[in-house]
C-alpha cells in the first residue's frame, strides 16, 4: 500500500512539473482524438513550442503555471482539417494572399493542398512553416499539366523533372492530354519519383487514369464517362461539364467494375460535390450570391461567379432535373466507393465558383453526409486521411503526444450533427491560437473591405 501511495503522488508532481512547463492548456473539454469515435470527457491536453506534450484527465493535471488557459467546458477539442483541394492566389498580391491563407484558417482548416502551383508557392511553404507567414501548413502542386503544356513526349519529360527538381510536392494533372504524353509524363514521374494527381483526361479515359495509380483523382473526374457502356458510341468530347451531358445514358452497374479498379490501384479519391452540386445544379446564382460568407470576396470575383452560373443555367440544352440526376449518380458512386474501402480525401476545390475559401469545406463537409457517410466519416477524410495520405501520421491528424498543435475546438458535438463544425470558439495551428473573438474581428475587416 505505501509503494502505490507514492506512486500516486510520483504521478501528481510529474503531472504539476508538466502544466509549469506549458505554454498553453485547453482543459475541461470533450476531446474527439480521432483515433476512435469515442469522446474521452472532461480532458486536459498541454501544449509546449507548437506541439502536443500531454494529454490527460483534467482531475489529474494541473495546469495553475501554465502561460495561458482556455477553459473548454461543454466543448469538443479536435484536429484541425485538411483542405485537399485548395488554391492559393497565382500572383503575389501579399494582402489577397494574407487574405486566402486566412480565411482558410478561420474556418479550421490548417492544411491545404494547393491544386495550381507556382514558382513562389515552394517559398510560400517554407515560410508558413517558419512562422514568417501564418497559415495553413502548404502542400503544392508544381504548373498545370496539360494538352497545352505538355505537346509532346519530350516536353512531357523535360516539365516533369523540372517540376521533380524544383521541389513541388505532386504534380497537377489537367485535361486536354493525349494518351501518347499522358504515359510519358506518367513514366517519367514515376522514374524522378513525383506523385501525379487531379483531372483524367478524355483522351485517356479514368481506366487509364486509375492503372496509372494517380495518387487521387479529383471531382470524381472519368468516373460517369467510364460508366457510358462500350456498345454506345458516343464522342468522349461531348461529355460536358464532368460528364453531365452522359447522365441519362450511363449504366449505373459499371461502377462496381470502376470502384473495383480504384481499390485496386489504390487510388485515393477526393469528390468536391459541394462545388459540383452548388456549380451546376438548378438553384439561383443571385440567391447563392446572398449567401453569408459572399461577403469575404471581392464583388467583381463574385459578379464572375453569378455570370458562369447563369451561363451554365440558361444554356440551351441546360437541364436542372438532368443536373439533380447527376448529382445523385456521383453521391451514389461516392458512397458506394467509400463502403467498399476506397480512400476519401475531403476537398471543395475553393476559391471556385461560389466556393469561399475555408468556408466551403462545410459545405463539403455537409455534402459528405447526404451522400452517406457519417459525420465522423466525413471529418476521417479531412483529418487522419490527409496525414495518411501524405506520409505524415501523428504529425497532424489526430490529437496525439507529439502532433503538431493544430486544432479547432467546437462549440457543440460534430459527431451529432455535422453542422456544428460552423460554431468554433476558435482555432490554433501549431501552437498559435486564434480565438474566436480575434477571427470574428478580422473577418469583419475583411468583408468591410469588400463593402465599399
Amino acid at each position: 500500500m505505501r509503494k502505490l501511495y507514492f506512486l500516486i503522488s510520483m504521478c501528481l508532481v510529474f503531472a504539476y512539473t508538466i502544466a509549469q512547463e506549458a505554454d498553453f492548456a485547453f482543459t475541461h473539454v470533450n476531446l474527439i482524438t480521432m483515433e476512435s469515435e469515442i469522446i474521452l470527457a472532461n480532458q486536459t491536453v498541454l501544449i509546449k513550442q507548437g506541439k502536443i506534450f500531454a494529454i490527460g484527465s483534467s482531475d489529474d493535471i494541473s495546469t495553475e503555471l501554465a502561460a495561458t488557459v482556455v477553459d473548454g467546458t461543454g466543448k469538443y477539442l479536435m484536429p484541425g482539417l485538411a483542405e485537399m483541394h485548395a488554391h492559393i492566389p497565382g500572383n503575389r498580391d501579399m494582402d489577397l494572399l494574407r487574405e486566402t491563407l486566412f480565411l482558410y484558417l478561420s474556418n479550421g482548416i490548417t492544411t491545404i493542398r494547393g491544386m495550381l502551383g507556382q514558382p513562389y508557392h515552394i517559398q510560400l511553404r517554407d515560410k508558413v512553416i517558419s512562422g514568417e507567414i501564418l497559415g495553413p501548413r502548404i502542400y503544392t502542386s508544381g504548373p498545370s499539366i496539360n494538352g497545352n503544356t505538355v505537346r509532346s513526349i519530350e516536353e512531357a519529360q523535360t516539365k516533369v523533372r523540372a517540376q521533380k527538381k524544383a521541389g513541388y510536392d505532386f504534380l497537377k494533372m489537367h485535361p486536354g492530354l493525349t494518351r501518347e504524353n499522358f504515359d510519358a509524363v506518367v513514366t517519367t514521374a514515376k522514374e524522378v519519383g513525383i506523385p501525379f494527381a487531379g483531372h483524367v483526361s478524355t483522351g485517356v479515359g479514368v481506366r487509364r487514369a486509375l492503372e496509372a495509380k494517380y495518387a487521387s483523382i479529383d471531382h470524381v473526374d472519368g468516373y460517369i464517362e467510364g460508366m457510358v457502356p462500350s456498345s454506345i458510341r458516343v464522342n468522349p468530347n461531348a461529355n460536358g461539364f464532368f460528364g453531365v451531358n452522359f447522365t441519362d445514358i450511363v449504366d449505373t452497374d459499371i461502377s462496381d467494375e470502376l470502384v473495383a479498379l480504384t481499390l485496386e490501384n489504390d487510388v485515393w479519391i477526393v469528390p468536391t460535390q459541394a462545388m459540383m452540386e452548388r456549380w451546376i445544379g438548378p438553384e439561383d446564382p443571385d440567391f447563392i450570391a446572398e449567401n453569408p460568407e459572399m461577403k469575404y470576396m471581392n464583388p467583381n470575383t463574385l459578379s464572375n461567379w453569378v455570370r458562369t452560373k447563369k451561363g451554365i443555367i440558361g444554356a440551351p440544352n441546360y437541364s436542372g432535373e438532368q443536373a439533380l440526376k447527376f448529382n445523385q449518380i456521383r453521391r451514389d458512386i461516392i458512397k458506394q466507393m467509400h463502403d467498399a474501402g476506397v480512400k476519401i480525401l475531403l476537398g471543395s476545390d475553393a476559391p471556385q465558383v461560389f466556393n469561399v475559401p475555408g468556408f466551403s469545406i462545410h459545405r463539403e463537409l455537409e455534402s459528405m453526409v447526404r451522400s452517406g457517410l457519417t459525420p465522423y466519416e466525413a471529418l476521417y477524410a479531412g483529418t487522419v486521411n490527409p496525414a495518411i495520405f501524405f506520409g505524415d501520421q501523428g504529425k497532424y491528424g489526430t490529437i496525439v503526444i507529439g502532433a503538431d498543435a493544430d486544432l479547432i475546438l467546437v462549440d457543440e458535438n460534430p459527431l451529432e450533427n455535422i453542422a456544428n463544425m460552423r460554431q468554433q470558439s476558435g482555432v490554433m495551428v501549431r501552437g498559435r491560437w486564434l480565438p474566436s473573438r480575434e477571427i470574428e474581428l478580422s473577418l469583419k475587416q475583411i468583408a468591410n473591405k469588400y463593402s465599399k
